[in-house]
């Protein structure tokens, strides 16, 4: 992996990306007038990742560039800024002023839902294991605008975490968050889902472990929730006893915390 930046980039944006290129353990390397196919080459890199003003992009040899957008979760805000409803905060009964815990973050789609939600005087906080994957993200959840500014404002609240969630959760106090949601990278993908492949390349893909849940248990006040395939055997394995199946491929399981 290279870390470079666009073709003359200002002062700003050249120190930007030695500071990422520094937090990934990388060579920096100037623009100059180069290719990015001639960067591939004369560093024998698979991965580059380009600054700019407007993002961060991560690409890869036979793969789509990958940068952080908002995906589906723009829709679905849009939906609830209108007085419509969303299937995820039905499922976890989220209230504005409460804590959540996204223990794998990827686009931070469901990570922003909640921080529409949970409002200015709640937290969320995302945890990506993949640590280019969480410097993409985080640099985009700073930048990026959507036109609309009770999104872009949840969009900055969100606190992104690099590191194993199975560790990090070891460590967290008992009863310390409201919710603590688990979306690991689905066994059987969804086929439209197309806009996520560079993602699942780039993404930790081992499964969710007992542990993990029994940890979440630990730290939650009202649940724990487990997004996956509707046909996964996962829910039963790791005892979300309660599933709502959405209307599209996507299920929800619920460990309800007794009071």
């Amino acid at each position: 992996m290279i870390v470079t930046t666009t073709e003359r980039p200002p002062a700003e944006i050249a120190l930007r990306a030695l500071h990422l290129a520094t937090e990934l353990q990388a060579p920096y390397v100037p623009r100059s007038n180069k290719t990015i196919k001639s960067l591939y080459s004369e560093h024998g890199a698979d991965e580059i990742v380009v600054v700019s003003r407007r993002e961060v992009r991560l690409l890869s040899v036979n793969q789509q560039p990958f940068f952080f957008h908002p995906s589906m979760a723009i829709v679905r805000l849009k939906r609830l800024i209108t007085g419509g409803t969303d299937t995820l905060l039905t499922v976890s009964d989220v209230k504005a002023g409460e804590t959540v815990i996204d223990c794998t973050a990827g686009l931070c789609s469901d990570a922003l839902v909640f921080s529409f939600a949970v409002g200015p005087r709640g937290r969320v906080i995302a945890i990506e294991a993949s640590q280019v994957l969480h410097v993409v993200v985080r640099e985009g959840l700073q930048i990026y605008e959507t036109g609309l500014p009770e999104v872009d404002a949840a969009l900055r609240t969100i606190e992104t975490v690099h590191g194993h969630h199975e560790e990090l959760l070891r460590e967290m106090k008992d009863n310390s968050a409201d919710i603590v949601y688990f979306d690991p990278m689905f066994e059987k993908p969804i086929s439209t889902s197309s806009n996520l492949l560079p993602l699942r390349s780039q993404a930790h893909n081992e499964p969710l472990t007992e542990e993990s849940v029994k940890h979440a248990i630990r730290i939650a006040r009202k649940k724990v929730i487990l997004k996956d395939h509707r046909d996964s055997g996962q829910f039963q394995r790791l005892g979300f006893s309660r599933v709502r199946v959405s209307t599209s491929a996507v299920a929800y399981g619920v460990i309800t915390i007794d009071e």
